[in-house]
């Protein structure tokens, strides 16, 4: 039997796979407030042609509407990948209170993707943030995205 957060990294691992299906980068995100998902998304920068599209901004986005707030206290984001700094700031500034990770952003560097090497850990030092982080959550299925992702020929990076 798989934890809740194991189940709800599953979840966002399995909309990162559909996101692959539909010619996207293998990331996907999933926001969960008292025990309930709220929303879960894929990365859609190719699909919106929007580079701030990723899955972690696209789930923020769907949860303020569906929650009719901007502040996502109490939420906690589970994220397939360690979000990028411009992830991380959106949901320290959504005041999500924790962010549960599988892959690292050392992992997306070597499928190809052009991050920022500043972790999560750096992030809220330097902004003294109170974002509490669980690192490394169904790592090794989470980096299995970036095999199925790069084993499709019609793949697109940015």
């Amino acid at each position: 039997m798989l934890k809740n957060s194991e189940k709800f990294m599953q979840n966002a691992i399995d909309i990162a796979k559909i996101g692959i299906q539909n010619n996207q980068t293998p990331f996907g995100a999933v926001i969960v407030k008292d025990g309930e998902i709220i929303t879960s998304s894929h990365n859609q920068v190719w699909s919106t042609t929007d580079i701030t599209a990723h899955a972690e901004v696209t789930a923020i986005r769907e949860a303020c509407k569906k929650l009719n707030s901007v502040d996502l206290s109490g939420c906690v984001i589970y994220s397939t990948c360690e979000p990028c700094p411009m992830c991380f700031s959106a949901i320290h500034w959504a005041k999500i209170d924790k962010i549960f990770y599988g892959a690292t952003i050392e992992d997306a560097k070597k499928a190809g993707f052009n991050e920022l090497e500043i972790s999560n850990k750096t992030m809220k030092k330097l902004g003294k943030s109170k974002l509490k982080i669980k690192k490394r959550v169904l790592q090794k299925e989470c980096k299995e995205l970036f095999n199925i992702w790069g084993a499709q020929e019609n793949k697109k990076i940015y």
